[in-house]
């Protein structure tokens, strides 16, 4: 069975994120992506609330600092709930094995589930060429992929976030046994808007893609149940 369909919440107060879940019944079981400006505007309140009405919770922070600070940090996201959280893959062996342990630390406390962490690899707002003219990388986009990829589950991650472009040379080359969570999902013909990289969620189910983040194709809509519905049938019902 495919994984989530996660739904971005890229908004920035609790408003407008009231505008977007009240439409979804209590009974479906979402995956939600809560992110910095929605966290950094309402504080850790907003992922007890979305926990109360049934929400999973996914806490997109992307931490990267030194491991000793990310550390404390993910002890405290540990106790919160949730079930996914992210760091930067850049930011090194040592910083991931760090989060790694205060998550478990965190949550021991607490008494609830260890939080998957998820290293992200290269933003999917990337490009080859930034990639090789301002972060000075001598490897093309996808051996860079893979590369963090593979530093990142060494060092304790449980998974990466990945443009789905790449979910095929990592699933060869890191393993099927890590999770493979991928942003920068459009219906056919959506505009790209900031993503480089981007795929269907059709194209995402064949490339092996573990679970999928979408945002403004399903929040931006009409009428965003039936948008994530959609998107969720072409998910799930992809060979």
């Amino acid at each position: 069975m495919r994984g989530p369909l996660i739904v971005s919440l890229d908004v920035w107060n609790w408003e407008g994120l009231v505008k977007i879940i009240d439409k979804f019944p209590t009974n479906e079981e979402m995956t939600v992506k809560i992110g910095m400006e929605l966290f950094y505007g309402e504080g850790p309140a907003i992922v007890q609330n979305l926990l109360d009405r049934g929400f999973k919770v996914f806490l997109d922070l992307k931490l990267q600092d030194i491991p000793n600070t990310v550390k404390m940090g993910m002890m405290q996201i540990g106790r919160m709930g949730v079930t996914y959280t992210t760091v930067h893959a850049l930011g090194g062996s040592a910083m991931i094995a760090a989060a790694k342990e205060g998550l478990e630390l965190g949550s021991e406390e607490a008494g609830v589930p260890t939080p998957k962490l998820l290293a992200v690899t290269e933003l999917t707002s990337i490009t080859e060429d930034a990639l090789e003219n301002e972060q000075n990388c001598k490897l093309d986009m996808v051996d860079q992929v893979v590369s963090l990829a593979k530093l990142a589950k060494r060092s304790g991650a449980d998974g990466v976030i990945t443009s789905p472009l790449e979910v095929s040379s990592l699933k060869q080359q890191v393993g099927d046994d890590f999770l493979y969570v991928t942003p920068g999902i459009r219906p056919a013909n959506f505009p790209k808007d900031d993503q480089s990289r981007t795929a269907t969620p059709k194209q995402a189910a064949e490339y092996g893609s573990s679970a999928l983040v979408v945002g403004r194709p399903i929040i931006r809509a009409e009428d965003p149940v039936a948008a994530y519905h959609k998107l969720l049938k072409e998910w799930h019902d992809a060979n």
